[in-house]
């Protein structure tokens, strides 16, 4: 368990977990006690800028102290193109926002996601509206899971 002491009192920080994408940024928050992921949101990546200034807005707003992105490396465990602009992305994030930017191995995390709507009962067109937050979701517990 992660806390700041302030006088007395104990101050708890959220983990921000984002799934990547050129068209849309699926978005997890974790709890207070960085124990459990929460889907949140899919944000319209219509713009780099656009999509910067709201999940900078967005850690503000929830008090988030670290971002976790979903890593997305070949089956093969390789880098490729999609991991490189991942990564640009993430850097600007961690200027802008001043916070720490971790990575997390991303493989299988849409498949499992997937897998978890079709599980709920969900269509393809309602599984396809929410796909991306519930990856965040899933990047986000692993990274809290491995730490």
């Amino acid at each position: 368990m992660r806390y700041n002491h302030i006088g007395d009192t104990m101050q708890y920080k959220r983990k921000m977990g984002i799934d990547y994408g050129d068209k849309r940024i699926g978005v997890a928050f974790s709890d207070l006690l960085g124990m459990l992921a929460s889907p949140y949101e899919v944000y319209q990546n219509n713009d780099q800028k656009s999509s910067l200034e709201h999940l900078i807005k967005l850690c503000k707003e929830k008090e988030v102290d670290e971002i976790i992105i979903g890593y997305p490396l070949n089956m093969q465990g390789e880098e490729n193109e999609r991991t490189k602009l991942t990564k640009e992305f993430g850097e600007k994030l961690k200027k802008l926002s001043g916070l720490p930017v971790y990575y997390q191995d991303e493989r299988l995390s849409s498949f499992e996601a997937e897998e978890l709507l079709k599980a709920k009962g969900m269509n393809w067109e309602k599984r396809k509206e929410v796909l991306d937050m519930f990856s965040a979701q899933i990047i986000l517990q692993d990274y809290l899971n491995n730490k």
